[in-house]
């Protein structure tokens, strides 16, 4: 994974692993969180995580979610804007 990112310009390496880390969280949200809306809480994650949170998720999407994995979803999930979006979300879809 990392040799395939690094050939590629530095946007493109960021797509790659957004929608990699995005099969991951996916995953997680699945398993852990089956009260959430599966697509608004990925992208309030992917949307709220680090590049370095980024990447974990991305290497873990091939190798299968860990409890690192969850770790770091549960984490992202905590953070008051990570909250604010899935409210967000939450708003929009009874609006709509």
């Amino acid at each position: 994974m990392l040799a395939v990112l690094s050939a590629c310009a530095p946007e493109t390496q960021d797509q790659i692993a957004r929608n990699a880390a995005k099969s991951a969280v996916n995953r997680v949200v699945l398993e852990r969180y089956p009260g959430l809306p599966i697509e608004p809480a990925i992208n309030c994650v992917i949307d709220n995580a680090t590049a370095q949170q980024i990447y974990a998720l991305a290497a873990d999407s091939v190798t299968g979610p860990t409890a690192a994995t969850g770790e770091i979803v549960a984490g992202i999930l905590q953070q008051p804007a990570t909250v604010r979006c899935l409210a967000d979300s939450a708003l929009v879809q009874l609006a709509g």
